[in-house]
């Protein structure tokens, strides 16, 4: 098996209970980079806080609190802004990534957890747990400009910049929603996975395809072109959460909390080609796509563990 990444370091992070088997499942949770500054912003879910790292340092430098069951973690790379879904309070964060300060609180309903950044209008996407609704955020004013019923549990969710609209994981039935980026309560359309659980969500805009891990135990490779549909799958270790797609390697990297192993597909093959073990529990990751670094985090001992990309002979 082609060895692609190389352990780096480890950062400690600041503890959770411990005393607790929740906490320690729930950990961490997504996670992003703050291209020009190096930083990576990640949801605490277990301590309400959000915590920073320096990618330069590779140092952990400050933990943002008052985010309560801390989900979400979206950075919008224009704009400077950071995005935290808060799902204890019902609320989305605004942070400034270099002061770290805490700009706003937006209200937008009972549970947010996705969340997806149009750059071409510069609004905001929010999924919610709980009443299923995503919501379309103005996130000056902090106004909801536009609210679509999702027919099941949304998961995560991207905005696909080459066609212009949003895409949402659905638990039950399986699938991935299509939503007009100008008028997302118009719904483009539904595409099945044959998979159960729709979970991690990414995109190669170059290639128009959407990757999809699913609680059954696969990734699926969706072709977003002129006539949508599932095209591939590959099997993956176990039950996945967070993925990400590295652009330069076309390597998709996938965080399995049990038995706590990242793996990573080689996208154009669609085939499993490295398989790094991280620690139980772990099933949240982040990628610096500037450094080639992963960034995984690891709920039991409250650390983030470092690899570097290879680079290719």
């Amino acid at each position: 098996m082609l060895l692609t990444l190389k352990f780096n370091r480890f950062v400690d992070l600041p503890p959770h209970s411990q005393g607790e088997e929740g906490a320690v499942r729930g950990g961490f949770d997504h996670g992003d980079v703050h291209k020009s500054s190096g930083r990576i912003f990640v949801a605490h879910t277990a301590a309400g806080s959000i915590e920073v790292l320096d990618g330069n340092l590779t140092a952990h430098i400050k933990t943002i609190f008052n985010c309560p069951e801390a989900s979400g973690v979206l950075c919008a790379q224009e704009q400077n802004l950071v995005f935290a879904a808060a799902r204890g309070s019902g609320k989305v964060l605004v942070i400034d990534p270099i002061s770290c300060a805490m700009i706003k609180e937006i209200e937008v309903g009972p549970k947010p957890n996705g969340l997806a950044w149009d750059s071409h209008r510069k609004q905001l996407l929010v999924a919610d747990v709980k009443d299923f609704q995503a919501r379309l955020i103005d996130p000056v004013d902090g106004k909801t400009l536009s609210t679509a019923k999702l027919l099941g549990r949304p998961r995560w969710c991207m905005y696909d910049r080459s066609r212009d609209q949003f895409l949402v994981n659905i638990r039950e039935s399986a699938s991935v929603v299509m939503l007009k980026a100008h008028s997302p309560t118009s719904q483009i359309a539904k595409l099945p996975v044959s998979i159960p659980g729709p979970h991690g969500l990414d995109i190669d805009e170059e290639a128009s395809l959407a990757f999809v891990a699913c609680d059954g135990g696969a990734i699926a490779e969706l072709d977003l072109k002129d006539s949508p549909r599932e095209t591939r799958l590959v099997s993956i270790a176990g039950e996945p959460d967070v993925i990400w797609y590295n652009s330069l390697r076309h390597h998709l990297y996938c965080a399995i909390a049990r038995p706590g192993v990242v793996d990573v597909i080689d996208t154009k093959t669609m085939t499993l080609i490295h398989e790094v073990h991280t620690e139980e529990g772990a099933h949240t990751l982040t990628f610096d796509n500037t450094h080639q670094t992963l960034y995984i985090f690891l709920p039991e001992s409250c650390r983030a563990a470092i690899y570097q990309e290879q680079v290719p002979h």
